[in-house]
């Protein structure tokens, strides 16, 4: 049937997929009669306040985020390199007046280059003698190498910017810092990183400015569905909201927000799960350290996970990071995992065994005299959305028919901030693109031997991970906490 636009659109969460969906529908000219409402928990003070959309412990809030189209899945490495015109500015909103009037303009984008590689032990069959094939950080390389070599086919610029690393020494000479990590993989001269929460404060600004889009700033406690598939969001101060179609954008908080509230049999319990990350920020102790790690590129291993984004000009800080498994916080048995943050608790630091594994990865990466063992200048545990393949959900309720999730992020949607709210509107309108056509399909929850909808723990099998999976957050924080 012929599309018909809802008079009213809800959506819960101002994170990337949530701000990106009500920029892209307050322009789409189908949906210019649609009144359009943004809520989310916020954290600062003030309506519309830019401290409050996004939270400030949302995962697109931070000081960096790794911008590539260096995918092993060739869907995500074209969408990536879509994404990245716009962060160059090559593609520029209709009313550029000046470089700050594109995504990565006003320092927002940084073109540092991206070294991506893994281990030689981390082979594509590493399977313990069970037969069976498992992704691996070396499997994920070399097939992001193929895609990026395809994408320069069509983008003769780009095949001068990709350099194979093939051993050790080769990726210690293009680090530049004098370490190296990891036997084999490449430079793309072509990636880089971006001020995530500057250009979220960038595209606020875009939305608020088309006057078209209402914000609330509360915490959504409830979601009710009627037998007509409508349904009702409860705020924590009481009220209601409601809509022709309420789109769940709540990324890591997406799982235990509709496990809980629309029953096991409309949740999402088994397909997908928030994992929290451990980030840390090392302060640099000079301007000679500044210059020495400043022109390095971005260094991801993708068999550890570990990785390193260089600071901004204005900045004194180094940030190193896991890419892992993750952490997971079950608040019941069985229950979904639930992020726990810094605004949960203020004192809230990273557990010992993540410190443990940061401080390798600079000393492997950064071995700068006295770096890896100075004091963090701070810590975060950030949420990811994981997916059992990586892959998004975007998609309508099977059941209920005004119900709409954009989530599932797995750590990696950040980069398509300037493309991904017009897919998902794509997505509303029947649209989806053919790439994604299965990849952003609602998945169906697991069941146990009776047929009755469980949980199972979410795994992301993508090959991109490091560590390994299944540690509890309690668990590890109760061995000791880092500052």
């Amino acid at each position: 049937m012929p599309f018909s636009p809802p008079a009213s659109v809800l959506i819960i969460g101002s994170g990337v997929f949530g701000l990106s969906t009500a920029e892209a529908l307050s322009r789409r000219p189908s949906f210019a009669n649609t009144t359009i409402t943004v809520v989310d928990r916020g954290s600062g003070s003030g309506e519309g306040d830019e401290n409050d959309f996004p939270a400030r412990d949302a995962a697109s809030i931070d000081s960096s985020r790794i911008i590539r189209a260096d995918y092993a899945d060739p869907a995500y490495a074209t969408l990536a390199d879509e994404a990245q015109a716009f962060w160059r500015g090559t593609v520029k909103p209709a009313d550029r007046r000046s470089d700050d009037d594109y995504i990565g303009g006003g320092g927002r984008y940084t073109e540092s280059g991206l070294v991506v590689v893994a281990d030689a032990s981390d082979i594509q069959n590493a399977d313990g003698g069970s037969g069976k094939s498992k992704k691996t950080g070396m499997y994920y390389v070399r097939e992001s190498w193929a895609n990026v070599q395809a994408l320069a086919v069509q983008d003769p610029s780009l095949s001068q910017k990709l350099h194979e690393l093939p051993d050790a020494e080769a990726i210690r000479a293009v680090v530049g810092t004098g370490g190296t990590t990891g036997d084999w993989g490449y430079l793309n001269a072509a990636s880089g990183w971006a001020d995530a929460a500057a250009s979220m404060a960038w595209v606020l600004r875009r939305v608020q400015a088309t006057g078209r889009v209402r914000f609330v700033r509360s915490k959504v406690t409830l979601l009710e569905a009627n037998d007509a598939g409508a349904v009702t969001v409860r705020l924590d101060n009481g009220q209601t909201l409601t809509a022709d179609l309420t789109i769940v954008a709540t990324g890591a908080w997406t799982e235990s927000l509709v496990a809980a509230d629309l029953g096991e049999k409309r949740s999402l319990n088994g397909t997908l799960s928030a994992t929290g990350q451990v980030v840390a920020y090392v302060p640099l102790a000079s301007d000679d350290e500044h210059a020495r790690v400043a022109g390095m590129p971005v260094v991801l291993n993708l068999s550890t996970g570990l990785f390193v984004i260089p600071p901004a000009k204005n900045s004194r800080e180094l940030k190193v990071a896991r890419h892992a498994y993750g952490y997971i916080n079950p608040i019941k048995e069985a229950g979904p995992s639930t992020p726990y943050t810094h605004l949960d608790d203020p004192k809230l630091a990273i557990p010992e065994e993540g410190a443990d594994d940061l401080r390798r990865a600079l000393r492997q990466m950064v071995p700068l005299p006295g770096l890896a063992d100075r004091p963090f200048a701070r810590t975060r545990i950030c949420w990811y959305t994981d997916t059992p393949t990586g892959d998004f959900v975007v998609d309508y309720h099977p059941d209920l028919k005004g119900l709409f999730v954009a989530t599932g992020g797995s750590g990696h949607a950040f980069k398509f901030l300037p493309v991904i709210g017009d897919k998902v509107v794509d997505c509303i309108e029947g649209q989806r693109p053919k790439a994604f056509a299965e990849k952003w399909a609602w998945r169906t929850a697991t069941t146990d031997a009776e047929g009755t909808p469980g949980r199972t723990t979410v795994v992301t099998e993508d090959g991109s991970r490091g560590d390994r999976p299944g540690r509890l957050l309690w668990d590890e924080l109760a061995k000791k906490e880092v500052a």
